[in-house]
Formats: C-alpha cells, structure tokens, sequence
C-alpha cells in the first residue's frame, strides 16, 4: 500500500483580483560614491490605476530591485488621484507642465483610440480612458516627468456634475 498523501480539495480556489493594475515605467541604477568606493542602489518608477479613474505615481530607492518596486507601489498608492471619466474620454482640453516635461491631452470621440504614446499612453490607459489624444510638447525624454506631466494635466480636469 503505498502512501499518496494529502488528498486535494475538489472545490476551486478563488484567486483574489488586485485591486489596481500596476505597470513599471522606469528602473535607474543610482549610484553615490563613498570614501571606500561606490554604492549602487536602484530607483523605480511605478504607475498604479484601478481603469475606473483612479491613478497613483510612485518613485522609490531600495538595494535592490524588488524591494524598490515594492516601495514604489506603496506610494503610488498614498497618490492616488480621482478623475471623472464621460463616455470613456476626458471632459475637455488641458495642458499641463512638470519640470521640463509639457503634456497636452484632448478628448476624443468614442471608438477614436488612445493615440499617445510613451508615458502618458501608460497613465491614461491606467486611469481608464479609452478615447483622447496626448502629445508632449516638451524637449525632455524623462519618462518620468512625461509621466508626472500627465498626471498634473489630469489634476487640472474640472469635475463635470452628474444631473
């Protein structure tokens, strides 16, 4: 008679969903030189959205990489900002600036696409809109600032009343 073990349960088991989607935008090697040499540790930039207009960045350091996304997305989620979705778009233009970086994003109509690209691609798809156009107009390739650009734009977005 051999021995099978534990048997398993015939009742399937619910993996719980994540509350937010989580998407790595940026991973630095920062470097700080010391009296016996360097010290490396790794900086990471982390965008958190819930696709229903809820959208958090979060920048952390850590030893390793792992530990610095952890970090991260713990603050991204102390970040989060609300914005109101209309029919899958922004309510109207906006243009924004954060350090060097300068978004504007535009409402599109509906089956019109998400045209952007790099980091606010990433920011608005996150918060759940499905239909605009963004385009940065700034000099830096900092994804970044394009990201926090983004989200300074999405801040400005006046709240449309629901009659």
């Amino acid at each position: 008679m051999a021995f099978e073990g534990r048997r398993k349960s015939s009742r399937p088991t619910r993996e719980k969903k994540p509350e937010f989607e989580e998407q790595v935008v940026d991973i630095r090697r920062v470097t700080r030189v010391m009296a016996g040499g360097k010290r490396f540790r790794f900086r990471t930039t982390v965008i958190i959205g819930d696709g229903k207009g809820r959208v958090g960045v979060g920048i952390a350091k850590g030893l390793d990489v792992e530990t610095s996304i952890n970090k991260a997305k713990a603050q991204a989620k102390n970040n989060i900002i609300q914005i109101s979705i209309k029919k899958g778009t922004i309510a109207h233009e906006v243009k924004a600036k954060y350090s060097a970086a300068q978004v504007l994003l535009k409402p599109a109509s509906a089956g019109h696409g998400l045209l952007a690209g790099g980091s606010p691609r990433l920011v608005l798809k996150l918060v759940g809109v499905q239909d605009a156009t963004a385009k940065c107009l700034g000099n830096t390739t900092n994804k970044l600032t394009n990201a926090l650009a983004t989200i300074e734009a999405l801040k400005k977005l006046k709240v449309t009343k629901k009659k």
